[in-house]
């Protein structure tokens, strides 16, 4: 392997992640971080680690100029991005790779039409790929007209970035101007880029994803579909494959047609088809050109490891494996644990985090990028850990998630845990009966219960936590007890 050391742009648990994997391929790592992460688990967990700023992202995990000279100045050979942060900006892919970086992703030129969902639309359907019906290009003319064509409820849309921002669903002619106007508005604070486009909307649509694979000689596979129809504000809280929703039919041929959307765009490296689905139909929703959060399902239940081969395919090598080697095996489900308040439309909250236990036992997978006595800031996103599980069957999993969250403990601050658990044991929700309207259909008005007794027991404990463990801590000795992070437990 020619890649010796990479260095890692990004923090939190997906940095903890990429680590994990480079120990276990002894690739040395280096960690980058702001002013409010030097004692952040992936700063202690990486070989080196190089402060580039405050916390501001502007001036530390999106300045290009800061991450390229960390990398040279370190001898590293290639950048891993993460997801979020830098890990879809086609300009900082090509300034890394001027510079004479590898970046562990796609290049340039298919992360820059991936991003534009104006064109990678048009390029889909172009390749036969099922798109959902609307402008066919950046909203321009007689928008009156064009909305009519589409028919009400439709949806404005961002042609740029993610994330549910610059999105509004329009229900009727009258409310068109103003949803442009935030739309667009929300656009150009979020990506500097205020270009629309109008498509229908579907009310009550399933959000399906499938993980692709790609190498530099031309190979693609598939590795399944990802449900994850269970969102807040646009955003993703649990995910699960397979899919409850679709049979094996349906599943090869969106399987099939993400294949050849990747194709279409000659696609290398870890990336992710996303579609919704309603009435028996799918169609294309965007292509993610990076790692994604909920990698961790996938693994469990194909047994392959995506950051792994993200890294071996960014050093030139060639899947070793055909498609007829990648199988489905049991059920695999993952919570996202955020620093959040969802009986308050999911304020972000942050604290200093008092007291952490991890749940343990087969078949549970924790990636955490915080650790006891850290102070999570609302300088970033608020995402804490996942938490993974595999079992035999769709329910046999749902009821290991829920042991999973009962024994998963964060004290100091409020998370989304009860939330979640409530979610495992919604009636709806065990009989795979949902849309991407879920939350705000069942739990638009949910209030948290009083706390479990396991949750008051380790509030006593936490109590007792003093400044010198939390210092112990954030210990960069590597002998230390403390240095041990559990960011992967599978035992399936």
């Amino acid at each position: 392997m020619m890649i010796k050391k990479i260095l890692i742009a990004n923090r939190g648990e997906i940095a903890c992640r990429i680590i994990k994997a480079c120990k276990e391929m002894q690739i040395s790592t280096v960690a980058v971080y702001s002013d409010v992460d030097s004692g952040a688990p992936h700063v202690l967990m990486a070989d080196e680690a190089i402060l580039i700023g405050p916390a501001n992202p502007s001036e530390s995990y999106l300045n290009f100029d800061k991450i390229v000279d960390a990398a040279k100045q370190t001898n590293s050979d290639a950048i891993h991005p993460g997801y979020g942060f830098l890990s879809e900006n086609g300009a900082f892919s090509k300034y890394a790779s001027d510079s004479g970086l590898v970046f562990i992703g796609p290049n340039p030129d298919t992360i820059k039409l991936m991003g534009d969902k104006a064109e990678s639309k048009k390029i889909m359907a172009e390749a036969g790929v099922p798109t959902i019906p609307g402008n066919d290009g950046e909203l321009s003319g007689n928008v009156d007209a064009v909305a009519r064509d589409i028919g009400y409820p439709l949806m404005v849309k961002a042609a740029a970035g993610g994330g549910g921002k610059g999105m509004r669903i329009v229900e009727s002619p009258d409310e068109l101007e103003s949803a442009i106007e935030a739309a667009s508005n929300e656009a150009r604070n979020s990506f500097g880029d205020d270009t629309l486009i109008l498509e229908k909307y579907l009310d009550q649509p399933r959000h399906l994803e499938v993980q692709i694979l790609g190498d530099q000689q031309g190979n693609v596979i598939h590795l399944y579909e990802r449900e994850c129809s269970i969102q807040r504000r646009h955003q993703k809280i649990i995910e699960e494959s397979p899919s409850p929703a679709i049979n094996n039919k349906l599943r090869k041929v969106m399987s099939e047609a993400a294949v050849k959307a990747a194709r279409a765009v000659n696609y290398s490296n870890a990336g992710t088809v996303e579609f919704l689905f309603q009435d028996g139909k799918f169609y294309f929703l965007e292509m993610n050109t990076r790692i994604q959060v909920e990698h961790g399902v996938t693994e469990m239940v194909c047994g392959i490891d995506l950051v792994k081969w993200q890294i071996r395919i960014a050093d030139g090598e060639a899947l070793d494996f055909t498609q007829n080697d990648v199988k489905q095996r049991g059920h695999s489900i993952e919570c996202r644990v955020y620093a959040e308040d969802p009986s308050r439309d999911f304020l972000p909250t942050p604290g200093i985090i008092r007291k952490m236990i991890l749940p343990e036992g087969s078949g549970i997978r924790n990636d955490v990028g915080v650790s006891e006595g850290q102070e999570v800031t609302s300088d970033y996103d608020p995402l804490l850990a996942k938490v993974v599980v595999w079992d035999s069957c769709r329910n046999s999993a749902i009821n290991r998630m829920d042991y999973a969250l009962s024994n998963f403990v964060i004290l100091g601050l409020v998370t989304n845990q009860p939330f979640l658990r409530d979610i495992m044991n919604n009636e709806s929700y065990r009989k795979a009966s949902f849309s991407t309207g879920f939350v705000k259909e069942h739990f638009s008005d949910w209030e948290i219960s009083a706390p479990s007794p396991e949750v008051m027991a380790a509030a006593l404990l936490g109590s007792k936590s003093t400044p010198e463990k939390s210092r112990a801590r954030s210990s960069r000795d590597p002998y230390s007890p403390w240095s041990s992070k559990e960011s992967w437990r599978q035992n399936v």
